[in-house]
């Protein structure tokens, strides 16, 4: 009642000019004025509360959201459980299983997982950084026993069998590799390279231990392609093994930018935002194209390589890394694929249009729409997709004098589409021009 009787009294003394600022104020209007300046504050405070409990509301769900994923897709514990376990019993055998399970001279730290099926950690073996990964075949219930966990995951660990060979082994791992490979003229080789990986105590043979838990490593893509690009630089270091579980070198930074927006978080950042903070965030220039370089040849080599040719079915900038000198590490490499297992998927696939003979996230074939089959073919090279993903990366901050360039040869690049055996002489000659346009710019600096 007290604030509407002053503004009333305001506004009748401002009719009459009393109370304007470029007339003296009288001392009713002085009076009028603090009643009015009080009546103002308890609506203040109410807004900042709202704004308090707003604050607390959206913070409170961030660390619910935090808390949920984590404990949805890090179960570290478990795997741990499982592969211990699996040795102690004398299922599986490895370089790691000691330091592991006996000495905890391995130890998982922080949680990198993205799949609750296959889980990545950080950790530490005798005090050197490595990346650890492990699968699970589903997320542990809360009525699940672990004891059934365990039973489900021996199946994985099921060959070969007691009785089996050297010599059938052998013949199992050639089969295997050809199946994924392809028939090529280096198999034995590689299939000297697994015996020799298996064989652990290296009394030059492979227990029934050591076979089981090779056998069932081949299953996983990243290890498989791993063992096969071993020498290359710009493939991660395998370090261990123990059963299905495998260590690897720590990549310095495991993505091409350091900025990654959670998913729960991703509508409320706006995207501009978060690119903005990504270039700002980057390395310089002459370091991003270092680290491109070595993409580029990583490309290379996954392409008609000795043991065939694999395809990135997921070209993100989450599985591309580097380490402290700037050389281009493939921190993930769950999505790439051969060629082989690609084609294998698509031969004799039903399908309605292209998006319906698609490989994992890209790796995209056309559908015949005649027979609605898919081809096996997939239209678009890795090369293409690479450099989509590093238009943004690579052009921002390009020195002037190089941007027209750079423009052009990354346009030309994208287009890249076309049958695989129809085009590797243009794939070969836009990737060497790219690679040489960027390593002549920062040749004889201190970037090179």
């Amino acid at each position: 009642m007290v604030n509407l009787e002053a503004a009333l009294a305001v506004k009748h003394l401002r009719r009459y000019g009393l109370c304007r600022g470029q007339v003296r104020a009288t001392p009713s209007c002085a009076v009028v004025k603090e009643v009015v300046k009080e009546s103002r504050l308890p609506a203040l405070k109410v807004k900042y509360l709202l704004l308090a409990w707003l604050g607390i509301l959206v913070a409170s769900w961030v660390l619910y959201m935090q808390y949920a994923s984590y404990s949805e897709l890090c179960r570290g514990h478990v795997c741990h459980m499982v592969i211990c376990d699996h040795y102690r019993r004398g299922i599986i055998s490895g370089s790691s299983c000691k330091a592991l399970c006996e000495e905890r001279s391995l130890t998982l730290q922080r949680c990198m997982s993205t799949s609750s099926t296959h889980q990545v950690y950080s950790g530490l073996w005798k005090d050197r950084p490595v990346v650890i990964k492990c699968g699970l075949e589903e997320p542990l219930k809360g009525d699940v026993a672990p004891d059934s966990v365990l039973r489900q995951e021996i199946t994985l660990f099921d060959k070969p069998t007691r009785g089996t060979s050297m010599d059938e082994f052998r013949e199992m791992l050639h089969s295997f590799l050809k199946s994924n490979l392809g028939e090529q003229p280096s198999l034995t080789t590689l299939v000297g390279r697994v015996i020799t990986l298996a064989d652990v105590n290296k009394d030059r043979k492979v227990s029934l231990a050591e076979a089981k838990s090779v056998w069932a490593l081949l299953q996983i893509s990243e290890f498989l392609l791993m063992v096969a690009l071993q020498e290359k630089e710009h493939t991660p270091k395998l370090l261990g093994f123990c059963g299905d579980l495998y260590v690897t070198e720590r990549v310095g930074h495991s993505s091409l930018y350091r900025l990654e927006v959670p998913s729960y978080l991703q509508a409320l950042v706006p995207k501009a935002l978060s690119s903005s903070l990504n270039q700002w965030l980057a390395p310089a220039w002459p370091r991003r194209a270092r680290i491109t370089i070595g993409l580029l040849e990583f490309i290379e080599e996954v392409f008609h390589g000795a043991y065939g040719s694999f395809l990135m079915c997921d070209a993100s900038l989450r599985h591309v890394g580097y380490n402290f000198r700037y050389d281009c590490k493939m921190a993930d490499l769950r999505s790439v694929a051969s060629e082989m297992a690609v084609r294998r998927f698509l031969r004799g696939r039903r399908c309605e249009t292209n998006a319906d003979c698609t490989f994992g996230r890209d790796c995209t074939a056309t559908c015949d729409r005649l027979v609605k089959q898919c081809n096996t073919e997939v239209v678009q090279p890795n090369l293409a997709k690479v450099c989509v993903m590093l238009q943004d990366y690579l052009v921002s901050g390009a020195p002037q004098d190089l941007r027209i360039d750079l423009e052009k040869q990354l346009r030309t690049c994208v287009t890249l589409s076309g049958l695989a055996s129809q085009m590797e002489v243009h794939h070969s000659l836009v990737l060497n021009n790219l690679k040489s346009l960027l390593w002549k710019t920062i040749s004889n600096t201190q970037y090179s």
